[in-house]
């Protein structure tokens, strides 16, 4: 089927528009969150910010997901999906009232520690959507549901931070503008969890019931199930061989990030909104490149492997990069971020289906647990690597070397591994 047939296809079925639409509230309302946060820790008009703050925010903001995963996918794997949505939508509004109350009222440090809540309680939404879609979605139409989900969620949570940014520019005062960003996000985060209650409380799974009793006992202990995930996963090598890509690549994309930020906070601009617009804008750009790369991935994978697919993106990457990175111009950066947003997601799609396709749904919470800890421990490491070998400024030209030859060195892999496997895609008993 082409692209769009397939597209119809998948949103024809009211249980996943539910899960669909369930996925859009929230992440937009992200969006809205993470905003109000960006202009709040990255942007004061009062000091450039260091490599180091940078990195240390991002660690503050991300490494809590990476502690919280592991237990979000054992309960992922025992607790009705759709009941995980609902609950966690709602602590997430809670928390986000909480917040804008806390920056209202001048509060510091309480402040993070709410922040780190509600990005930690959203560990188990996302977990939770992941695991839940093999139930709304035909088993060959998951690539093209993982193009659609994901990718609209990214695009919703870029549109929820252009609108949060926008509501910070009618609030005025600093911490009136953050407060009324991260209350607008509060009500989103409500609303996630009422389109949640267009599904039922047993329709996601998971149904241990007509798993073996091995299973069952298997997640009753939290460190005994991520051992077990983990176990999965090395099983199956298609499913490995993603995940441990996914992790390169996002040390990568952390240290680019990091670097970004530098560059328009204190090069480009003199950092404060003119820092925050310009950041602003080449986010954007990435966006786009989100959405492409995902309106990509199934027509490219239908006429090539996703062995094949993902090193023709990793090869990409690093040729723009080498391209565009060493001149550090404000107008070839945002072109970098296009392509690496299209790169980024082309590949989260393909391995996001590699990963489904290739475990069972009695471990799929846990998998995509580790997934999520991989994928936010990983983007803290290359932020903390950029805090390290990038200076203040964020020129650099032997970095941009570094992680264009590191691009280069995974997309050959990919294309080895592409010539080694006979189909186009390894089946679950042939991985095993």
């Amino acid at each position: 089927m082409s692209f769009f047939g397939d597209l119809r296809v998948v949103l024809r079925g009211p249980r996943f528009r539910r899960l669909f639409g369930t996925r859009l509230a929230s992440q937009f309302s992200d969006g809205v969150y993470q905003a109000g946060l960006a202009g709040f820790v990255f942007f004061s008009p009062e000091q450039h910010t260091s490599a180091g703050a940078v990195a240390a925010a991002f660690a503050v903001l991300l490494l809590p997901f990476s502690v919280v995963a592991p237990f979000a996918g054992v309960l992922i794997d025992r607790w009705p999906r759709r009941q995980v949505l609902l609950l966690s939508s709602l602590a997430k509004a809670a928390l986000g009232v909480l917040t804008a109350v806390l920056v209202g009222s001048g509060a510091g440090t309480s402040f993070f520690v709410a922040a780190l809540l509600v990005m930690s309680v959203n560990r188990f939404f996302l977990s939770a959507l992941s695991a839940a879609l093999p139930y709304v979605v035909p088993r060959d139409k998951l690539m093209m549901a993982n193009a659609v989900t994901p990718t609209s969620g990214t695009v919703a949570s870029f549109l929820g931070a252009g609108t949060g940014a926008a509501i910070g520019l009618v609030g005025g005062d600093a911490a009136l503008g953050t407060g009324l960003i991260l209350f607008v996000a509060a009500l989103g985060f409500a609303g996630a969890a009422g389109v949640s209650l267009t599904l039922g409380r047993r329709e996601l799974g998971p149904h241990l019931e007509r798993e073996p009793e091995a299973v069952r006992e298997a997640v009753g202990g939290v460190l005994r199930g991520m051992v077990a995930g983990v176990r999965h996963i090395r099983a199956r090598p298609a499913a490995r061989d993603g995940l441990l890509t996914i992790g390169g690549h996002r040390v990568l994309f952390g240290l680019v990030t990091l670097m970004t930020l530098l560059l328009y906070n204190n090069t480009f601009t003199g950092g404060g909104v003119a820092g925050f617009a310009g950041f602003s804008v080449v986010t954007g750009l990435s966006g786009v490149g989100f959405f492409l790369g995902a309106v990509a991935t199934p027509w490219a994978t239908a006429r090539m492997s996703p062995s094949a697919w993902i090193s023709l993106l990793l090869g990409t990457a690093a040729m723009v990069l080498a391209v565009c990175g060493p001149p550090f111009s404000p107008v070839l950066f945002p072109v970098a971020a296009f392509v690496l947003g299209l790169v980024s997601q082309g590949v989260k799609v393909t391995v996001d289906t590699l990963v489904q396709r290739h475990v069972d749904d009695a471990f799929r919470g846990r998998v995509f647990s580790v997934y999520d800890m991989l994928f936010n421990a990983t983007f803290v490491l290359g932020a903390a690597l950029a805090a390290a070998l990038v200076p203040p400024s964020g020129v650099s030209v032997p970095v941009v070397a570094g992680a264009a030859a590191a691009f280069l060195l995974m997309s050959l892999a990919w294309a080895a591994r592409a010539r080694w496997t006979a189909s186009p895609e390894e089946t679950p008993e042939r991985a095993a």
